[in-house]
């Protein structure tokens, strides 16, 4: 275990972030550089994403560890998600490499391999004709193209075109209106899992989940410490929203997929009720996808997307993520930098702490729901510079998380598996110390902690949090109020 500063000729590198909400950043050919991820870093990047849809295991491996080398340099926490690529479903190939669907016009998917054209295209799919039926939808090319079943046969589906189009070779397919019957889980997804498992990142990024069993055979691959995030882009995982949530350590609401499957208007609520779930559940809850699109062209985004930022704070969201903006743009560093700014504007704004506790979550009937609650009401009532929560696996942070308050919250734990992970957490602080073995020890280290990383000075209170025994995960049971004298590290000798 590394051991973390101690004196205060060498303080933390970075300190706490002007605000709560934590900030995803896509790594691709604009940022996989050591350079550009540590301008990331400090320009707001509080995680980042590895995108297992596109390069190779050596390059994601050199990505990684510039990322882990960065984690050393500033001494700071740093989750990474490796999101795998997910089942892809598409047609075959055109005889001249593509071919024009006609409005309102005949077009058949079948089994035959031959090159497709005007008429017809193979459907490499088996699994989709025995499940087909009349009046659902296939949607190709992310939705450009529009068709639905006419007759649906074990060799062919007959469809008409509501909107037609250029249709080329291998484009993707959606099928909204029916839970597909093939696994999450490719032998890409496979290898690229057991890839991701053994560089040791924090959290996997599952797609196209349908259903709370594709949880369960992603989760057997897995090892001890790494979270899984479900990502809802079909509507059949919003029938089993629930089921996925409790199954899962996180939600990503992967906007893309999902705003191809349903109609544009659509989208948004579905948003609001994806956010709320999981946090009614306390699990972190990501909203991604295009959300500053235009700076991957432009120094500057729209002001609907500035917009579109801005609710997903207002919402309570834990994280927001930049996709094709820092994997492949012009303008990685000021889509981040623009991302940050909006963030820790809305945060500051009046209405802020209304309405990211519009969203009622009361707790569980545990202790540990009960003090977390606690923290929330004592923060509300009286002066409160940081809460300090001891953690062995996290749960203890999520708990006060769920609560939002207003206090921003220093997560003190032994493990550096559970300090990568809280990095995506809302309003967390993660650092990596030493273990506690006594209540004396616990206040004490709480409170140099706190001086040493920015939160509070001589006279401020904190709230300290944690379970007795110690080391006993999920046994939170202990609150305490203490007030900073301000010479603790003096008198510690550093």
């Amino acid at each position: 275990m590394s051991k973390p500063a101690n004196n205060r000729l060498n303080p933390p590198k970075f300190m706490p972030r002007d605000r709560k909400v934590k900030i995803l950043a896509t790594i691709g050919p604009a940022s996989r550089s050591p350079d550009m991820l540590r301008r990331l870093l400090k320009a707001g990047a509080d995680a980042f994403r590895v995108n297992m849809s596109h390069g190779e295991h050596a390059v994601h491996g050199e990505t990684i560890a510039a990322i882990r080398a960065l984690e050393k340099e500033f001494n700071r926490p740093i989750a990474i998600l490796a999101d795998l690529q997910g089942p892809k479903l598409r047609v075959g190939t055109f005889r001249d490499g593509q071919a024009v669907i006609r409005h309102s016009g005949h077009f058949t998917l079948d089994r035959n391999s031959e090159p497709g054209d005007e008429n017809r295209v193979c459907l490499p799919h088996p699994e989709l004709f025995g499940i087909l039926e009349k009046g659902q939808r296939l949607l190709i090319n992310d939705g450009k193209i529009r068709l639905k079943v006419i007759k649906a046969r074990d060799d062919e589906i007959l469809c008409s075109a509501e909107v037609g189009g250029v249709i080329s070779d291998r484009k993707g397919v959606n099928v909204p209106d029916a839970e597909v019957p093939i696994p999450a889980l490719t032998e890409k997804d496979r290898r690229d899992l057991a890839f991701a498992v053994e560089q040791g990142v924090d959290w996997i990024g599952l797609s196209f989940v349908q259903r709370p069993e594709d949880l369960a055979e992603a989760r057997k691959l897995m090892t001890p410490g790494i979270g899984l995030c479900a990502k809802i882009e079909k509507p059949m995982a919003v029938r089993r929203l629930a089921e996925i949530i409790e199954m899962s350590d996180g939600i990503m609401v992967a906007r893309g997929d999902l705003g191809v499957e349903l109609e544009p208007q659509e989208v948004p609520p579905l948003q609001k009720k994806i956010v709320n779930a999981a946090r009614t559940a306390g699990k972190p809850v990501i909203v991604a996808t295009q959300m500053l699109e235009s700076m991957i062209e432009s120094p500057t985004p729209t002001r609907a997307e500035v917009s579109d930022v801005a609710n997903a704070v207002y919402d309570g969201a834990d994280a927001v993520m930049l996709s094709a903006e820092t994997a492949a743009g012009e303008w990685p560093e000021e889509a981040v930098t623009m991302m940050d700014k909006i963030a820790v504007q809305v945060e500051r704004s009046d209405d802020y702490r209304g309405r990211v506790r519009f969203l009622e979550t009361p707790p569980d009937a545990t202790t540990a729901d009960a003090l977390a609650h606690a923290c929330m009401t004592i923060s509300d009532t009286v002066a409160i510079s940081a809460i300090t929560v001891f953690t062995s696996s996290g749960s203890t942070a999520r708990r006060v998380a769920r609560e939002r308050p207003d206090t921003p919250m220093l997560v003190l734990t032994p493990s550096i598996k559970t300090s990568r992970r809280v990095a995506l957490l809302w309003g967390a602080h993660a650092v990596h110390t030493k273990d506690i073995g006594s209540f004396e020890e616990m206040i004490a280290k709480g409170k140099r902690m706190a001086l040493r990383h920015g939160f509070g000075k001589a006279g401020s209170k904190l709230i300290a949090l944690a379970g007795v025994p110690f080391g006993t995960p999920g046994a939170t049971n202990l609150l305490h109020v203490v007030t900073l004298t301000g010479d603790e590290l003096d008198r510690h000798g550093g």
